[in-house]
């Protein structure tokens, strides 16, 4: 029996209430995310500590600096619902669930790592600026012809590939894409939250419960936050929010697809008229050569 799965069987005969059949809210729910980790500090640390491949004794605190209300409708505040973490004070995690592909994730990642970056106040050295890390858990591939289950990127000499700064760092977690896990990855455990986030039963809960505690707890955390009358509107409008994006996604989709159709027609037409204008010119210019008028 391992760190992460001391207790979990206990945890889940004693904690989780009997629950099966089909999950009624996505766990790649983005608001559902960030309510089971602002709810639960200890499946905070226990996620942080797989994707950060350490133990979670390494992470005596983690704090959220952005809480929402939880249950409160949505502004344009909390419309992009990133978790901005302060980890052991020395450094800071920013997580995101992304459910739909809208094709904008690196330069967005971009964006919150330097915004996160950017944090010296007044009379502060750059010595004092903390190590960020922007983690994107994604229900998609981000490079195809690079797949990756785990993905690390940081700066580096372009030459050499040495590294130009340990203080900017950029993960990304394809959900998609467990049987890609390496050996450390397995470790830590890893795959196993993954599973937890592309699980569509409760069953397939109470059997990851059973191999990690802390998956156990987001378990039981989760069961709860469904009760929650509030929380489960909140979720569901994401829901509904996630089917109008990919109708609208597939609408886009018929659209290019008829104009590459009308483009192919045009490209189609443009080829008979320059084969037709050819032989033109080829019969203008032997009717010349014989001496026909044109």
């Amino acid at each position: 029996m391992n760190q992460f799965q001391t207790s979990a069987n206990a945890a889940v005969e004693s904690l989780i209430p009997p629950s099966c059949g089909a999950l009624a809210i996505s766990m790649t729910n983005d608001y559902l995310f960030r309510a089971l980790l602002q709810r639960n500090n200890r499946v905070l640390k226990g996620l942080i500590s797989a994707l950060l491949h350490v133990s979670p004794s390494d992470i005596s605190t983690a704090v959220i600096m952005n809480p929402i209300e939880l249950g409160s409708g949505i502004n344009n505040k909390t419309f992009i619902l990133d978790i901005k973490v302060s980890m052991n004070d020395t450094a800071i995690l920013n997580l995101e669930m992304q459910v739909i592909n809208e094709h904008n994730w690196p330069t967005r990642s971009l964006s919150y790592l330097c915004r996160n970056f950017d944090q010296l106040r007044t009379g502060e050295t750059y010595q004092n600026a903390r190590p960020v890390i922007q983690i994107g858990l994604l229900n998609f591939t981000l490079f195809p012809k690079f797949p990756e289950f785990f993905a690390t990127y940081q700066l580096l000499n372009v030459k050499n590939h040495s590294l130009y700064s340990d203080k900017l760092k950029l993960c990304v977690l394809d959900l998609t894409r467990i049987d890609l896990a390496t050996e450390e990855d397995k470790q830590y455990q890893l795959d196993y939250w993954a599973s937890l986030f592309k699980s569509n039963t409760w069953e397939e809960l109470m059997m990851l419960a059973q191999k990690n505690q802390y998956i156990g707890e987001a378990v039981e955390t989760v069961y709860q936050l469904s009760q929650d009358e509030k929380i489960r509107m909140q979720c569901e409008a994401r829901e509904d929010y996630y089917r109008t994006q990919l109708g609208w996604q597939d609408m886009l989709k018929v659209k290019d697809s008829v104009i590459q159709e009308q483009k192919d027609k045009l490209l189609e037409q443009q080829s008979i008229i320059e084969k037709s204008n050819s032989e033109y010119e080829k019969l203008l210019a032997w009717a010349q050569k014989h001496g026909y008028e044109s």
